[in-house]
C-alpha cells in the first residue's frame, strides 16, 4: 500500500502531461491558416498573379517607400513582364542576425529593365510584434511578399542598415522561367489556400529551395536553418557560375556589399 501510495503522483503526472500533449496536438493539426485577420500594413494587400501566354500579369506590386521603419509611405501598383525578356535571376540575403543568420530572397530581371523581387515572410498581425520562436509553432501565416526592389532592398539597406549582399544566378534560360513561374503559381494559390509559416521548415530559405526543385539533401542542409551561408550552399549547387564582365557588366563580381550610402539600385 505504502508502495502503491508513493507511485501515484508521478503516474498521475505523466497522465496529465500526455492528455496535455494529445491535445496540443490536435490543435496544432486542426487549427487552420486564414487570410481575414488584422494585419501589419506591409502585409495587408497580398499579391496575385496569374500568365496569358508569355505575359505575367502581377496585382498589387508593393512599392512603399520607408521614413524609418515605422514611418512610410504605402503604395502598390501592377505590372506585366513579358517572360521571353526574363534574363537574370538574382539571390539576396541580408544580414540582420550576426553572421549566421540572413534573410534570403529573389529578384528577378528582365532585358527591357523591370525587376521584381519575391521574398517568402511571416505575415504578421498588426497587434503582434516579430518573433522567431513564435514562428516555429502556428502564429504566423506565410507570405510572399512581391515588391518593387527599392522597396525589398531598399528598406534593408537604407532604413534598417543591414549588410545586404547580391549573386548573379547562373541558371539556363528554360530554369530560369520555371523558377519565376512556380512563385506566380504560388503566389496566386496561397491567397485562396493560405499556409502557416514555420522557422524550421517553411520558411524563406526551404521555400526557394523548394520552388527550385531542389533536391532533397539540400532541403535537409544545415545551411538552411543558418541561412548566413546560403551563397555557399548554392556554390556548392553549382549555381554561381564563373564571373562573366561582358555579360554583367554592372556587377565587379557575384557578391554585391551594399554601398554605406544605400544600395546601387537598377
Amino acid at each position: 500500500m505504502v508502495g502503491a501510495g508513493w507511485l501515484r503522483p508521478p503516474l498521475l503526472g505523466h497522465a496529465v502531461r500526455g492528455v496535455a500533449a494529445i491535445a496540443l496536438m490536435g490543435w496544432y493539426v486542426t487549427d487552420p491558416p486564414r487570410n481575414d485577420r488584422v494585419w501589419a500594413e506591409e502585409y495587408a494587400i497580398p499579391a496575385d498573379a496569374w500568365r496569358e501566354g508569355d505575359m505575367v500579369h502581377v496585382h498589387n506590386v508593393r512599392n512603399f517607400r520607408y521614413r524609418s521603419v515605422t514611418d512610410y509611405l504605402p503604395a502598390w501598383y501592377d505590372a506585366t513582364y513579358d517572360l521571353s525578356k526574363l534574363d537574370r535571376v538574382d539571390l539576396v540575403t541580408s544580414y540582420w542576425a550576426g553572421e549566421n543568420i540572413a534573410h534570403v530572397f529573389l529578384s528577378f530581371g528582365f532585358s527591357d529593365g523591370q525587376h521584381l523581387a519575391m521574398s517568402i515572410e511571416t505575415r504578421r498581425q498588426a497587434r503582434f510584434a516579430y518573433s522567431t520562436i513564435a514562428g516555429f509553432f502556428h502564429h504566423y501565416e506565410l507570405f510572399y511578399v512581391t515588391a518593387d526592389e527599392r522597396d525589398l532592398i531598399g528598406v534593408r539597406t537604407d532604413v534598417r542598415r543591414e549588410r545586404v549582399y547580391l549573386y548573379r544566378l547562373d541558371l539556363s534560360p528554360a530554369v530560369r522561367e520555371r523558377l519565376f513561374l512556380s512563385y506566380v503559381s504560388a503566389i496566386h494559390d496561397i491567397i485562396r489556400h493560405p499556409l502557416w509559416y514555420n522557422t524550421l521548415s517553411d520558411n524563406c530559405t526551404t521555400g526557394i529551395l523548394a520552388r527550385a526543385g531542389a533536391k532533397l539533401r539540400y532541403r535537409f542542409d544545415w545551411r538552411v536553418i543558418l541561412s548566413g551561408h546560403t551563397a555557399s550552399m548554392a556554390y556548392d549547387m553549382n549555381l554561381l557560375g564563373p564571373y562573366d564582365p561582358k555579360r554583367y557588366p554592372d556587377f565587379a563580381a557575384y557578391m554585391m556589399p551594399a554601398a554605406s550610402g544605400g544600395p546601387s539600385m537598377r
